[in-house]
């Protein structure tokens, strides 16, 4: 007499070897292959995954690097803007601030100007930035803008423009 059989006897079912499509046409084939026989019938030397993830890895590297020299050709010669304030009004839930901005640079640009009040604290200081209209190279701007984070009360006002 024979006794029972149990899971622990009976060989471990494995399910099927882990594939990847086959670069040229898709066809599941194993990873440490690149293409399958129909496309590469002659047995040549194939690339290999690695050299695949290297090229990847390059091509995004090098697309980084012009995109950046791309950035810094189209913002190169825009300012120094310099900002003065030339008057402060009440205005509806804040201040009316006219500045007049100047384009030191030798392109048309727009900058982002912070209004503040140069008698309160460093750290407490709550300016309010003001994005400049476009400006051209070597001319000067002014525009009137409503802050409302300064308060109410008509007082002496400074700008930094960067």
């Amino acid at each position: 007499m024979t006794a029972p059989s149990t899971d622990l006897d009976m060989p471990a079912e494995h399910g099927p070897d882990p594939t990847h499509g086959c670069v040229r046409c898709g066809a599941r084939i194993a990873l440490d292959r690149s293409m399958c026989e129909a496309c590469n019938p002659l047995g040549l030397s194939q690339p290999s995954i690695s050299q695949a993830h290297g090229t990847v890895a390059l091509g995004l590297f090098i697309g980084v690097v012009v995109l950046a020299i791309v950035a810094k050709l189209a913002v190169s010669g825009v300012g120094p803007f310099t900002g003065t304030v030339t008057a402060v009004a009440p205005a509806a839930g804040g201040l009316a601030v006219t500045l007049s901005v100047h384009n030191d640079g030798a392109k048309e640009g727009t900058t982002l100007c912070r209004v503040f009040d140069p008698r309160s604290p460093g750290i407490g200081d709550r300016p309010s930035m003001v994005q400049t209209p476009r400006i051209a190279a070597g001319v000067s701007s002014s525009f009137t803008s409503v802050v409302t984070v300064l308060g109410t009360d008509v007082r002496t006002l400074a700008v930094e423009c960067r």
